[in-house]
């Protein structure tokens, strides 16, 4: 089991400015927190009355695709942020040239490189996307199945197998994503908008449930990713994880234009994602549109934020910093009030971690031990100067920076 942890002087979110705790860390989980901890312990931090919450957690990464931009021009890149979203899927058809490269030899160095930045920004747990397709084949998710082992304990990585170029549109792919479940995948992909008919979308959505029924695990997928108000595969999907008794344990990612709905089609929606318990993750840094994140809020719904992309054909920025997704997020969804940003923390922390099945992932006696130990006060200073913690405890150990 991982060593003895004491951290004494650590400012919680819940408690009243200076009114600082000790939190003993014991066998890998969070043994006692109280104003005053004594015994020996193995190693002993002082947070010096700074901030100390759960640790991070990105509930949406296409992990194998990262520092791909440097492979490719710009046109995906122009396309998926230009023209009010319209040409999301040209620029999905233009981004999959990469693929045609893709080799272990170098795919998973990159993916590295994204891990070890995680564990520096205290991002313990991500979803991480693999693309599946003729293109890809299993390549990304080799890849991301030996990094998984190596960053194991540090990072906890849940890989979805992604059909990212369609079902339909790319005859063998159910194939391979079984194969890739069969592999060791952990998650179940999807990504109905992409299809050339609501038919289409429809047979993707029931054939990438089936998978998770057969293999017995969750699912992800990427809905209604463009600038049309008439995209509802966000509906479907929320209509086959309540005819399957999937709920609670589907994920909807993007929903970009859940932001063109008329209203009385957002309530709608808003109710099936309640009746599914299926959390909504907004990357509203990576395209001019995202979900609307307060009115969900607003309405009871369940809602995270997520990095999205590193450096690749979508986004050109990104380093697994929640707390910098997070500052991005309070400008382009205008939540700016104290109360705001606790919300917006939330989203990258706890309510992440449910979004991704996380069991317990609190700071509480008795939950696993995944924390931070940041060099500001409170949640504002975290939030505006996003920078790195100073120490991280991920499953249980502190992990060397």
């Amino acid at each position: 089991m991982p060593p003895s942890i004491l951290i004494t002087n650590a400012q919680l979110r819940n408690k009243p400015a200076g009114e600082t705790v000790s939190i003993l860390i014991q066998d890998g989980r969070i043994a006692a927190i109280d104003n005053v901890i004594k015994g020996s312990v193995d190693t002993e931090l002082d947070a010096g009355g700074n901030l100390v919450t759960e640790s991070f957690v990105n509930a949406h990464l296409h992990l194998d695709k990262v520092y791909t931009l440097d492979r490719m021009d710009e046109l995906a890149l122009q396309s998926y942020q230009g023209a009010g979203m319209g040409k999301a899927m040209n620029a999905i058809e233009l981004a999959s040239r990469v693929k045609a490269e893709y080799d272990e030899s170098w795919v998973l160095p990159n993916v590295r490189k994204a891990l070890t930045l995680a564990a520096k920004n205290g991002n313990t747990h991500i979803r991480a996307f693999a693309d599946v397709d003729s293109k890809a084949k299993l390549i990304g998710v080799q890849a991301l199945i030996k990094a998984r082992e190596e960053f194991k304990g540090i990072v906890d990585v849940q890989i979805v197998a992604f059909p990212q170029d369609g079902v339909g549109r790319e005859p063998g792919t159910e194939e391979l994503i079984r194969e890739a479940m069969r592999m060791g995948a952990d998650v179940v992909g999807g990504i109905p908008w992409i299809e050339f008919t609501d038919a289409d979308a429809q047979q993707h959505v029931d054939a990438m449930f089936a998978i998770a029924k057969e293999f017995d695990k969750p699912v992800s997928m990427l809905v209604d990713d463009a600038g049309d108000a008439g995209l509802r595969t966000l509906e479907m999907m929320a209509l086959a994880a309540i005819k399957q008794g999937w709920q609670g344990r589907v994920l909807a990612h993007h929903a970009r234009a859940m932001a063109l709905y008329p209203v009385p089609y957002l309530q709608k929606v808003i109710a099936l994602l309640k009746q599914a318990r299926m959390y909504v993750v907004s990357d509203p840094q990576t395209g001019p549109l995202h979900a609307r994140v307060r009115e969900l809020l607003e309405e009871g719904a369940y809602v995270c934020i997520g990095q999205d992309d590193i450096s690749d054909a979508y986004y050109p920025y990104g380093h697994n910093n929640m707390l910098e997704v997070a500052f991005l997020a309070s400008h382009l969804l205008w939540m700016t009030s104290r109360a705001e940003m606790d919300t917006l923390y939330s989203l990258v922390t706890t309510e992440a971690a449910k979004a991704i099945g996380l069991q317990d992932f609190e700071l509480k006696v008795g939950a696993p031990a995944n924390l931070v130990v940041l060099d500001v006060p409170n949640v504002r200073e975290a939030l505006r100067y996003h920078r790195a913690p100073v120490h991280v405890v991920s499953h249980g150990a502190l992990i060397q920076q």
